[in-house]
């Protein structure tokens, strides 16, 4: 295998691998032993870098919340290797839905944050977060493919400036590193970055958001933030919930797989999004290439990603995906991938 890139986080001192672990299945589709397997097969390929999040596994349960943090924590103590991985997690925002966590009233006001850090930190059995994300926005805003942007008079959302107040605290104590942000829009990223220029508080120094070939709205204004205001992407949903990979084409099903399990997802499942997902798989296919390494490696590659947050539910999905990073893609297959963009732009907001 290549070795792997590694790239810098913001204006920080950590340099972060090309390739980021992602978790979201551990606890569920996942045991601890195979999220451990994981772990090491990726480290050992060069991954320095895990991204969980408190409420992972996914679909969010109160059966399983806290279960991943707590996988990790558990690897964490066993391979006696915390000096050596940089750990990222998350708070959830505003979330009507979860009455099972924090007294069903989470929040990102100071309550909700330190609690909830507090937590993380027990579970990942570590004294500090390299990366503290915000895991979505506390204002009704547009993200999880929501498009319309609706304002709400009088809403009740903890301002930015608070939560990055609280944030700054936390980073004082030393118990976070760094923040970034997640699912965030242009007028949300560059608040936070004015703010922390008016009050001298910590600056954001990453943005995880979905970015995938049927998916490249981040590129509309976010794209020129990253480089003019060097906060990078941490891409999610690289292979768009494993749809990229050419599996579900023609209404197929696999057993076991994300979507065979959980019908609910159907963001990358609509009809011009197959019709883009076939395009794109015949492509990669006539130049010789894996779909969905072709995918990651169209992530990786764009010059606005700091990591690309890859995920697996098998050793064999996990491992062609690390292959990936051996993917160079030549001029003439980038020319194809933009002209089916142009052809069916973003069929998966």
């Amino acid at each position: 295998m290549n070795a792997m890139d590694y790239r810098q986080l913001g204006q920080t001192d950590l340099k972060v691998s090309a390739l980021c672990l992602g978790t979201m299945t551990w606890g569920d589709q996942n045991t601890e032993t195979q999220a451990h397997a994981q772990l090491d097969t990726a480290v050992a390929a060069g991954v320095n870098f895990i991204d969980v999040a408190e409420m992972y596994p996914i679909p969010p349960r109160a059966l399983t919340y806290g279960l991943t943090e707590t996988y990790i924590g558990n690897w964490l103590r066993r391979r006696n290797n915390r000096d050596k991985v940089i750990i990222a997690t998350k708070v959830i925002g505003r979330a009507p839905w979860a009455d099972y966590i924090r007294e069903g009233n989470p929040c990102l006001d100071r309550k909700n944050i330190e609690e909830a850090l507090d937590a993380s930190l027990k579970r990942l059995q570590t004294e500090y977060i390299d990366l503290y994300q915000l895991h979505w926005p506390d204002r009704n805003t547009n993200f999880f493919g929501k498009l319309g942007y609706q304002h709400r008079d009088g809403e009740k959302a903890i301002p930015i400036e608070e939560t990055l107040s609280v944030l700054g605290d936390l980073v004082k104590a030393g118990k976070v590193r760094y923040i970034g942000i997640s699912n965030e829009t242009p007028w949300g990223t560059m608040t936070f970055l004015h703010y922390a220029e008016r009050y001298r508080l910590p600056r954001i120094v990453s943005i995880q958001n979905p970015y995938n070939l049927l998916n490249r709205t981040f590129e509309i204004g976010l794209a020129e933030i990253a480089h003019r205001d060097n906060v990078g992407l941490l891409a999610y949903s690289p292979l768009g919930f494993g749809v990229l990979s050419g599996k579900y084409l023609e209404d197929e099903r696999p057993p076991g797989a994300r979507l065979t399990l959980f019908k609910q997802y159907t963001r990358y499942s609509n009809p011009e999004s197959e019709i883009a997902t076939a395009d794109y798989v015949r492509t990669a296919r006539r130049h010789g290439l894996d779909p969905a390494q072709m995918a990651l490696a169209y992530v990786t590659s764009r010059p606005f990603v700091i990591s690309n947050i890859i995920g697996a539910t098998t050793m064999e999905q996990l491992n062609s995906n690390l292959q990936s990073v051996e993917i160079n893609l030549s001029e003439d297959i980038v020319a194809d991938i933009e002209a089916i963009h142009r052809r069916q732009p973003n069929p998966s907001p």
